[in-house]
């Protein structure tokens, strides 16, 4: 044994704890486990990591829709003419797109969410046997799922807005193609 850790009932006594140790023990290494500066520890660095990964994917998922949503849009050019045509406002057409950008995003969320959620039993199950270990490797909680469904829902909305713009303000005859 190389170690002894010591919990103590206050942690705020641990600096004192250590020096007492020193003074007592001298040719014993007494450190707090507590990092002096918390940024560095493993844990935190790994949750920065996750969470640019996170940024990332976020992001390229967003252009991603964004992609979807212009191509979706471009098909529906006929439609909105028509719609127009037939004296639809431009901010009823418009009420649409994010109704429709909304529901598109929400289903699409819990696709993901109910993915996820199938997925991470088979997920810690292969890295548990992998590594030998009984870790937990994903955790789908409710705070992942809320998290996860405030932010696609509005990216979608969002997107279906953005790719509708230049559809809703071009002139009616420029939609149906005279």
């Amino acid at each position: 044994m190389t170690a002894i850790n010591v919990a103590l009932e206050s942690p705020t006594d641990a600096v004192a704890f250590v020096r007492d140790v020193r003074l007592r023990l001298p040719t014993l290494a007494a450190r707090p486990t507590r990092a002096a500066d918390e940024r560095t520890t493993t844990f935190v660095v790994v949750e920065r990591f996750h969470l640019a990964i996170a940024i990332v994917t976020v992001v390229g998922s967003a252009v991603f829709l964004l992609a979807l949503m212009v191509m979706l849009v471009d098909e529906r050019r006929g439609t909105v003419g028509t719609l127009r045509l037939l004296g639809f406002t431009r901010g009823r057409i418009l009420l649409q797109v994010i109704t429709e950008g909304a529901m598109i995003a929400a289903a699409g969320a819990t696709a993901g969410v109910v993915f996820a959620l199938a997925a991470q039993g088979v997920f810690n199950r292969f890295f548990q046997w992998r590594y030998d270990t009984t870790l937990i490797f994903l955790r789908i909680t409710p705070g992942v799922v809320w998290r996860s469904l405030l932010l696609a829902v509005p990216l979608g909305i969002a997107a279906s807005v953005i790719a509708s713009w230049t559809l809703l303000r071009q002139q009616i005859l420029g939609l149906v193609r005279r």
